[in-house]
This record gives structure tokens, sequence and C-alpha cells, in this order.
């Protein structure tokens, strides 16, 4: 087993990888740029240890000062989380060249995996399916154009160097299709330094179903079924839930061979994951990220199974030991992010004045905030994640509204009031969805109805405070019981702020 490992991350997946060391006796070890030096990651880790300035390109991105901060600790592997570096191959072939063990795939697995067009020709050698399209990429308008042709419209235009919705245009016509092209390819430019684009055929309405793979470096590989992933704003993931909703045996059978075959083709080892789109009865490969996803927590709640552990595991050089598991229950894993989802979710940054967690049974909360945490522009606005798991999928609805109902975020926007309306909205309880779901449900976006129910909230407040201080003897040398209540209005969960209120 590993000795010491570096977690080259922040937030809510360096305190997830610092507790998985510390449950299987492995120390960590912290980094932090100055923005974070009073983070939670920080204290909980054993060392930690500072990485440059608030700017990502001097601190979290910065290969040298990560490799810098491994030496002085005496680390003997890095574990890179999600984001910043996780899936950048010079990152991984640097850690290696500095005789540390990168937990994760080899430098080759991640190079192949994220040129999109290198990716999807290695699934199609691999028996994979993959979405009809282009198997070069294109650097000019004329070739795409043709492409376009061949493929037929609609089509995506998509970086190749690149995913998460970044360098993608959806064009319709051929009258839009130049400037979709010049935008896709300086978005592609700015994401990754890669112009590059591909075309793929555009799928009505699909879902987003992904795979959760272990593969070994004795050549095992298995599949930990799958997560329902279609509830997204442009491309990014806002709710994942596990099994999904549209699954039967047989398609879990068909897409777990095809996962575990894409797996083996790229010669992949650790935790990652095979993502498709389901459209009109069929299902075609959509990319593979070679890292831990943000919503493994609904694979590990279903399954039982401690991926951060197995990654550990199998990065140093251990065997797989399990050989299948059979879906327990449900589960549903809805993102916090610091943002206003009633107002096209700008990011918000600001001090959490109050933190109240959910809790009781089957309610997870995987978080990189405390009470008192200065939340910046900096990063990603993802802050934590809550995920709950009950018996079937109605249960496990009835148990997040309930537990968003306990939530409280105070003082920074999030987008725990829009979760909550979605466990209300009678096509999300019915399972009937796709990834166009929030263009079919504008109403979920709209602050029409908060700003009463935060006057609720507070006229509540109002009268429990009226009753407080009837009871408070005010010559006892007390303080107000303005003080004592903290009770304001405009409460500083005004806008929405993380207030956990029925929509």
């Amino acid at each position: 087993m590993l000795k010491k490992v570096l977690v080259a991350n922040r937030g809510e997946i360096a305190v997830r990888v610092i507790r998985a060391c510390r449950e299987i006796g492995v120390e960590s070890v912290a980094v932090f740029s100055e923005a974070d030096r009073l983070a939670p990651h920080v204290w909980l880790a054993d060392e930690a240890y500072p990485i440059g300035p608030a700017r990502a390109a001097e601190s979290y991105l910065s290969i040298v000062r990560l490799l810098n901060a491994a030496q002085r600790s005496g680390a003997d592997a890095i574990h890179p989380g999600y984001g910043f570096l996780a899936e950048n191959a010079d990152f991984a072939a640097a850690v290696e060249g500095a005789g540390l063990t990168f937990v994760g795939p080899s430098a080759e697995t991640i190079a192949l995996m994220g040129d999109k067009t290198e990716a999807r020709r290695a699934m199609e050698a691999a028996g994979v399916s993959v979405v009809p399209g282009t198997k070069e990429t294109l650097a000019d308008l004329d070739a795409v154009r043709d492409a376009c042709h061949q493929v037929g419209y609609p089509v995506l235009l998509k970086a190749a160097a690149g995913g998460g919705g970044k360098g993608m245009r959806k064009v319709e016509v051929e009258t839009d299709l130049e400037s979709a092209f010049g935008a896709a390819q300086r978005e592609a430019q700015a994401a990754f330094s890669d112009s590059r684009i591909y075309v793929e055929k555009f799928l009505e309405n699909p879902r987003h179903i992904e795979f959760q793979i272990l593969a070994d470096t004795q050549g095992n590989v298995i599949h930990l079924n799958e997560r329902e992933c279609s509830i997204q704003r442009r491309h990014q993931k806002l709710i994942e839930e596990s099994p999904s909703p549209v699954m039967t045996p047989e398609l879990r059978e068909q897409m777990g061979r095809q996962a575990v075959a894409a797996a083996r083709g790229a010669k992949y080892r650790g935790a990652g994951t095979v993502e498709f789109m389901v459209a009109g009865g069929k299902f075609y490969f959509l990319e593979m990220n070679t890292r831990l996803q943000v919503e493994h927590p609904v694979t590990e709640m279903i399954t039982g199974v401690d991926l951060v552990h197995q990654q550990l595991r199998i990065a140093a050089g251990e065997p797989i030991d399990i050989e299948s598991v059979e879906p327990q229950g449900h589960a549903i894993e809805c993102r916090i992010n610091a943002e206003d989802p009633f107002n096209d979710f700008l990011p918000a940054g600001g001090r959490v004045d109050q933190l109240r967690l959910p809790g009781g049974t089957g309610v997870r909360w995987d978080g990189g905030i405390v009470q008192g945490t200065e939340i910046g522009l900096h990063y990603d606005p993802l802050v934590a994640k809550l995920i709950v798991h009950a018996q079937d999928r109605q249960a496990a609805i009835a148990r997040m509204a309930r537990a968003l109902d306990e939530l409280l975020v105070d003082g920074v926007a999030t987008i725990a009031p829009f979760h909550r309306r979605v466990m209300d909205e009678p096509d999300f309880r019915a399972g009937n969805f796709h990834t166009g779901y929030l263009d079919l449900h504008p109403d979920l976006l709209s602050w029409e109805g908060e700003e009463e129910k935060l006057r609720a909230v507070a006229l509540v407040a109002a009268l429990l405070e009226n009753g407080e201080r009837r009871r408070v003897r005010m010559d006892d040398g007390l303080e107000s019981v303005g003080e004592r209540s903290g009770w304001r209005w405009p409460p500083a969960g005004w806008r929405g702020r993380g207030w956990g209120l029925r929509g």
C-alpha cells in the first residue's frame, strides 16, 4: 500500500480523498493557494504546503510547484482529484518521471482519451458504438461544411482536445455554420489551447448515461453499473442518480459490456467513467473521463464500494477485490454550486455566515466549506454535494426533498432552491427527462415566488423573536434579543442564497 499521498486539489474532493487515506492508514498531504489557507482540506490533512497565489495557473495548475511540494513532504504518490490537472497527460508523465505514483491511468491513456477523434477511432476498434461523425479533425470551414453534409444536419461541432461542453456548438442549418465554427474554435483554443474541431451527428433529446469502471494492473476490468446524468445546464451536470429510470437488465448488460471493452481498448488503469448518449432505443459512446467523477458517491451509495479506496489499492499495484455488484436501492446527488440559479447561474462569492447541514438515515454531505468559509470566484463554483440513498427512486426523491429543506447555506447564493423545485417537478418524478430538460421547464429557474417565500420565513422569525423577547428579562444584563437571535430582513439568504425552500 502507498504510504503518503499528496492531494493535488482543493475543496470537497480534496476532503474526500484525505478522509479515504486516513481510513486505510495512508498519510495525506494537502496543498493550498493563498485563498485557501484556512480551507477545511488544509487542516484535515496530516501535512499542508502552500503552493502560490489564488490564481490557479500559479498554484493548482503549476506542475512544478505541486512536484516541489511532493518532494518536500516525502509523498510517494499524487492523487489529482478532478478538475485542474486530473486529465492532463503532461502532469501524469511528470509525476511518474519524478519517481512518484500517479493515482490514475497512464499518461498515454489520458492523452488517447483526451483527443476525442483518436478516442473515437480507438473505441471503434474495440467494438464500441460511436455517434456518427468525422474520424479526423477539421481546421477549415470548407472541410467542416463538407463533413456536415455527409453527416446530415443537425450536427454538433466539438473540440477535439477536451470535453465538458467547451468548444461545442449545435448547428441546425448551414447558414449558421460559419459563425458557430468560429465560436467553437475560439472557445476550444481558450479552454484547451487547441482549436481543432470535429463533427458529430446531433442526437435529438438523448439521455446521458455513464458507467463506472475499475481496472487494475493485472488485467481485471469490471463495471459498477450506471449513473443517470441527463439533468444538465450548458452540458454541465447538476443532478445525478443511480440506477437510471430507463435502465433495463438487458440494456445494462449491453452497455456495461461495451464500457468494459472501452476500458480494455484504452488500456485503462484505476477508476474511470465511460459516458454514453442514449436515444431512439440505441446507445453511443460519448467520451471517457480518465479520473474520478464528481458524481461517484451515487455509485458508492448503491454498491457499498469505496471508489477512492479502490483507486489507492490499484495505484499500489493491488488487484481489484470485487467480482461483481448488484445495485441496492436508489441514490441521488445534487451538486451544491455557489451560483444564483435565478440569475442565469452566475457565480456567487461571499462568506458562509451560517451552515446548517441535513442529517438522518441515508443522507451524505460531501463538502469543502464550513461556517465562516470565504467563497471567492477564483475556482469552480462547486462547494459541496448532497447525496441520499433509499429503497427506491420515489423514496430517494422524498428523502432528497427533506434534506434540501433542512439545508441552509446563509450568506452565499447556491443552487439548492433550484434542486428543491426539481424534486417536486412531475416529469422528473416520473423519470421523464433528457438533456434538454431545463429548456422544457424554464419555470424552475424563475425568481417569481422566491421573495414571497423569504418574507414568509422572515415573518416566522419575527414571531419567534417576539416570543423570545417576552421571555428574556432585560434587567439580567443579557445581550439584546436582536443580537441573540441573529434574525434580520432581508436575510443573508436574500435572492435565494442557499435557502432550502420549496419551489
